[in-house]
């Protein structure tokens, strides 16, 4: 054979045979890439949803990580109710929460869902009474009859007997509370119905009830706005909001029967009353916990996970993150008026933070 012939036959012979391949493994469909999977060595953004009672320090710690570590944390302050629905729904790639999911929410999310608490925070009773001074005192059974609709005079007895010697107006009360699903409303509402059974047995609690009276409010800043617009209010609001925005804040009774007035120290105090009764689970509400100093209205906020996380650059990316707020990030909670995390908490923290995973992998040491 001519050797001019030789290279095409041998071309010819190769594209045979290439065809005969293709034609032997058939079509195949191509796997196209989850484009909300980050690129590698791309940088990385994790989104949450959630509570706005933590929302101050969840933006600081927003921007010192973003210097610290090149990870974006976008943050959108929605409400426990609207960030508990968002991650059932797979939109962000964690909630955030002031009242624990309940059983049949953690089911609708699908696998294991961990709560994670990141700070613990006070809810506090405030209002707008023309010249009367902040530090009213109430009791838990009274805030539950105002938020009933059963004392509805600012001069009523039952006021007047824990204010001695303050002038009270003969004026009606302007009950404030939120109109949006709220961690803040389930700790009020947890705190109401330990103090009062007609509360318990008639509203109950949670991130949303049903309110027997008043005016509702967006977030903890709408409800804050309605009481310092309008005279003769009582709502409730996270005590950072409040001493932000100025407002008159009450002081009340602890299970020991002292007036407690809301601060870093009293919510602090009520962390450490309760952080023996706190579940592996960590879903506790910590209203009303033993011990002379504490501040009765206080609770854990949460960041929500999945176990399993579907993408591992990602999953690992958010871990790490929920390592650094439980730890190095404890430093910006108290400037912030936020309660830290006791250390002996941190400890079992740290046992549900390397549970998590990714294709069966540990995504933490």
């Amino acid at each position: 054979m001519s050797s001019a012939f030789r290279p095409a036959i041998r071309s010819g012979l190769l594209a045979i045979s290439a065809a005969i391949i293709l034609a032997a493994c058939g079509p195949r469909a191509v796997r196209q890439p989850d484009p909300s999977a980050p690129r590698p060595g791309a940088p990385i953004t994790l989104n949450g949803a959630g509570a706005t009672f933590p929302f101050p320090l969840y933006s600081k710690w927003s921007q010192v990580y973003a210097a610290e570590k090149g990870i974006q944390i976008n943050y959108q302050s929605v409400g426990s109710g609207g960030g508990i629905r968002q991650f059932i729904a797979r939109t962000v790639d964690f909630g955030a929460t002031d009242g624990p999911m309940t059983d049949e929410q953690i089911a609708q999310a699908g696998g294991i869902v961990l709560h994670i608490p990141t700070v613990a925070g006070a809810v506090v009773p405030v209002y707008n009474v023309e010249g009367v001074a902040p530090g009213l005192n109430f009791t838990g059974e009274l805030l539950a009859a105002i938020f009933l609709g059963r004392v509805t005079r600012w001069n009523d007895p039952q006021i007047l007997r824990l204010n001695p010697g303050v002038a009270l107006p003969d004026g009606d009360i302007v009950v404030i509370h939120r109109s949006d699903g709220s961690g803040t409303t389930a700790i009020w509402t947890n705190f109401l119905g330990k103090s009062s059974p007609e509360w318990k047995q008639r509203v109950g609690e949670g991130t949303s009830v049903s309110w027997p009276t008043g005016l509702g409010g967006k977030g903890n800043e709408g409800v804050a706005e309605l009481v310092n617009r309008t005279p003769n209010t009582i709502g409730y609001v996270e005590l950072a909001y409040a001493l932000t925005a100025r407002m008159h804040v009450g002081i009340v009774r602890n299970r020991s029967g002292r007036f407690v007035t809301p601060s870093l120290e009293s919510t602090t105090a009520a962390v450490g009353g309760a952080v023996d009764q706190v579940p592996d689970d960590f879903r506790i509400f910590i209203t009303d916990p033993a011990g002379p100093d504490v501040y009765p209205i206080a609770g854990f906020t949460w960041i929500l996970v999945r176990q399993e996380q579907a993408d591992a650059r990602k999953g690992k990316a958010l871990a790490e993150f929920l390592w650094w707020a439980t730890h190095d990030g404890q430093r910006f909670a108290a400037p912030l008026l936020y309660a830290p995390l006791p250390p002996r908490l941190v400890d079992r923290i740290e046992v549900s933070l390397r549970r998590m995973t990714a294709a069966g992998q540990r995504l933490l040491p």
